[in-house]
């Protein structure tokens, strides 16, 4: 299975969607931008699009979500390191009340992983923040055990985007 991610105007976005309809595409809407995620076991029919292989996923992504996309930066030497964590995750998440999907998504031709989950709206994912099982989930990272003790495993600064679709969530209703 791929993700294939590109981005524009809103309506350019919906355009691109509504003429491909028996294609799985989701629109996203984020601060300042639009992103049009296209999942396949076949080709994208983007022309420019951010490629990602999924190494991991749970759940049927819709479009009625809230979308949390954690975006790391992963050296060459840090790979295969960071996708044995995610290989062995604990899937606590899965259990979260508001939780929908993930995907874990290694990126072809760039650095830069994705762990995208979506949930039914932010204060799904904040509550999932504050949980046991997100503790549980991150138990190790800081530890001389963690994933962020070793060297030359990331590139740069990780960063989270979110987006949500122009449907309800539970914060809109």
């Amino acid at each position: 299975m791929n993700i294939y991610l590109t981005s524009g105007t809103p309506e350019f976005m919906n355009s691109l969607k509504e003429k491909h309809t028996k294609e799985k595409m989701v629109v996203l809407h984020g601060e300042g931008n639009t992103v049009l995620l296209h999942e396949t076991t076949g080709k994208t029919v983007f022309s420019t699009p951010r490629k990602y292989e999924v190494l991991d996923s749970s759940g049927e992504l819709n479009e009625q979500g809230y979308f949390v996309l954690n975006n790391i930066p992963v050296s060459d030497e840090g790979r295969p390191i960071f996708e044995h964590r995610f290989s062995n995750r604990a899937r606590a998440i899965e259990n979260e009340p508001g939780f929908i999907a993930i995907r874990v998504l290694r990126p072809i031709k760039a650095d830069t992983y994705i762990i995208l989950t979506e949930w039914t709206g932010p204060s799904s994912f904040e509550a999932w923040q504050t949980s046991q099982a997100y503790n549980k989930a991150h138990e190790k990272r800081g530890s001389d055990e963690g994933i962020d003790q070793r060297p030359n495993i990331f590139s740069s600064a990780s960063y989270v985007t979110t987006y949500t679709t122009a449907k309800k969530s539970e914060d809109t209703q």
